[in-house]
């Protein structure tokens, strides 16, 4: 391996690792959020209706189940884009985020209680001021939990694009095996690690403020 302390390397790449970081953090994020956005009103579906969910939930898993780099490398073909363009990677990734969270979105609005969406609909809430306003908030908890893995997933698979030349800190990975420099591969693995726990943090943080009910739940628990 090539002798090289880490202090000395970081002071001579810091702005190729700000660049790479923030190329990570675009190609992983942005696909998070439109596969959630997209999950949301699927889950929806599939928790309406009995034959959506026996189509859309399955077709989920098969999804997940797909190589990504093999989806990567097909991506190109199926929407004929450049070999080396971020939508290589964040049409899968969004595919994944898709997968991951439409189950979770299902289960989540199947756990709210059916004498809370009954009292909702009889004080003379609409299905979409109902959904919005008191089926999503109760799921919230699960949806959490789903999109915290899902971002996980997502930091880690982005650094597969390195492998068709998109940069982000997969990058600086592939970078130092050619180089054949440890402290390069891992800086970088180091930093999608700690990203990907920060923001793991973060989300469960989101969580907690979005529900505070949950808070006063087990605070009455504690003192019953």
């Amino acid at each position: 391996m090539n002798v090289d302390w880490p202090w000395p390397w970081l002071d001579r790449n810091w702005d190729k690792i700000a660049e790479a970081t923030g190329e990570h953090l675009y190609l992983a994020l942005l696909p998070v959020l439109v596969g959630l956005l997209i999950a949301i009103p699927l889950g929806w579906a599939a928790s309406r209706w009995t034959l959506a969910r026996g189509i859309l939930v399955p077709l989920a898993g098969v999804l997940y189940t797909i190589p990504s780099l093999a989806l990567i490398t097909l991506v190109p073909l199926l929407i004929g884009t450049r070999i080396i363009d971020p939508l290589n990677v964040q049409v899968p990734l969004a595919i994944y985020t898709i997968a991951l969270l439409v189950r979770s979105v299902s289960d989540a609005l199947l756990a709210v209680p059916g004498d809370v969406t009954a009292a909702a609909t009889a004080v003379g809430y609409r299905p979409l001021r109902r959904f919005l306003t008191v089926e999503l908030p109760l799921a919230i908890p699960v949806i959490i939990a789903g999109l915290r893995v899902a971002v996980v997933s997502a930091m880690s698979l982005a650094s597969v694009g390195a492998l068709i030349g998109i940069g982000g800190l997969g990058g600086l990975i592939t970078e130092g095996f050619r180089r054949n420099n440890a402290v390069e591969m891992v800086v970088a693995i180091a930093l999608i690690v700690v990203i990907a726990l920060v923001i793991d943090a973060f989300l469960l943080l989101v969580g907690k403020v979005l529900t505070p009910w949950t808070r006063a739940q087990r605070g009455t628990r504690v003192s019953a």
